[in-house]
């Protein structure tokens, strides 16, 4: 692609960039930029909101430049204040580790390993934070960090800020310095901290980069964003016909969205397709990036079977449980729930069927064989055994 095109398909669902101008100088230069993403690993599960970024990130190195990617062990111990009307709880640096290891393995599966350079921002931070601190505090002000939305929002609520958060945007941005980063991807809640590091750079005669954030993926209930804590997230560990049946729950009105922040789609091509063609192509193609392609042929074709044709599923799971089980204790035992108590929260809400009929408790006298659905998606064949 010519630099226009590239600088095009760079911003495609993009909330802000500066600058376009600055963008397409350095691709013009021909060198490899160095193409920066900094994710604290405060959590070990990623969903597609967290890959909306990842995707990004994986355009720029699909035409040839590296990822840098910045695992915040430091800063996750520290909390990021973007986009929080409370202090974020704090982690242990075990914590950390251990949300760090899942955080690559999932990662990975958006982006080219082989062109991304990793890195842990303790490596810098450490150092820095005890012999040059006091010189870079010396070259910011409080104006300038109180400036933040969030922040502003917070003194006027009488809502606490620590010291630690405010400090925060100088961590971040100090990574930028210590990549010497061309470009920073960030959400849309972030841009106040990759102006930061454009800032920082300067300050030590480096180029300054480029900031470019991208929206909060709106989650599955059309409202809120994308998170597990809310129960509207598609996770990217979801098995494929978990996640092809959550993603044809996306609204007509957000499908749209979706194909932008996480394809390569044709966005012409999808509004004029049916709605219901254009979803299954979003879910087969969603499922075939994260399980591979026959994982989302084989997800489209269980969820025609299963829901279009009304069919069951030819090699439903057997589960042996004993007679003397509850309901809730089955369905946990098939796996298809974490807990008893998320169950009976279920069965409650409708979401248990026997034999396709919605129940709140085995039948009396159960039969010794019935197909159980739990959800919308997932079916056993259970045997109820002495």
């Amino acid at each position: 692609m010519d630099i226009p095109a590239q600088v095009a398909a760079l911003k495609r669902g993009s909330v802000s960039l500066v600058s376009e101008g600055e963008l397409a100088k350095k691709l013009s230069s021909g060198r490899t930029l160095r193409i920066k993403l900094g994710v604290d690993p405060t959590s070990a599960d990623l969903h597609l909101g967290h890959s909306v970024v990842l995707t990004k990130l994986r355009r720029f190195q699909d035409l040839g430049h590296t990822a840098v990617l910045i695992i915040g062990d430091f800063t996750a111990q520290v909390g990021d204040p973007s986009g929080r009307d409370a202090t974020r709880p704090t982690l242990t640096a075990e914590q950390v580790a251990a949300n760090a290891k899942t955080y690559q393995e999932q990662a990975f599966k958006v982006l080219d390993k082989s062109k991304t350079e990793l890195r842990f921002n303790s490596e810098w931070l450490t150092p820095m934070m005890r012999d040059g601190l006091l010189d870079i505090l010396k070259r910011h002000t409080v104006q300038q960090v109180l400036a933040r939305e969030d922040f502003k929002k917070r003194i006027a609520d009488n809502s606490p800020l620590t010291l630690l958060e405010i400090l925060y945007p100088i961590l971040q941005g100090y990574d930028s310095v210590a990549v010497k980063a061309d470009v920073e991807l960030g959400g849309n809640d972030q841009l106040t901290n990759l102006l930061m590091g454009r800032k920082m750079q300067v300050d030590v005669g480096q180029e300054a980069q480029v900031a470019l954030t991208v929206p909060l993926l709106v989650g599955l209930d059309g409202v809120k964003k994308m998170s597990k804590s809310y129960g509207n997230s598609i996770a990217l560990n979801d098995e494929p016909n978990e996640m092809f049946g959550k993603a044809m729950r996306v609204s007509d009105e957000l499908m749209l969205d979706y194909y932008t922040l996480l394809t390569d789609a044709d966005l012409a091509a999808v509004k004029a397709e049916h709605p219901m063609k254009a979803k299954k192509e979003l879910a087969r193609q969603l499922v075939a990036r994260f399980h591979g392609a026959s994982a989302g042929d084989a997800a489209l074709a269980y969820f025609e079977n299963t829901f279009s044709k009304r069919e069951l599923p030819k090699d439903l799971s057997v589960v042996k449980a004993p007679k003397n089980l509850k309901l809730a204790e089955i369905a946990h035992l098939t796996g298809a729930v974490k807990s008893k108590g998320e169950a009976q929260r279920m069965i409650v809400q409708g979401g248990v069927k026997i034999d396709g009929v919605k129940v709140q408790e085995l039948p009396a006298p159960a039969p010794d064989s019935f197909v159980l659905q739990v959800g919308k998606h997932q079916f056993f064949r259970i045997e109820l055994i002495p």
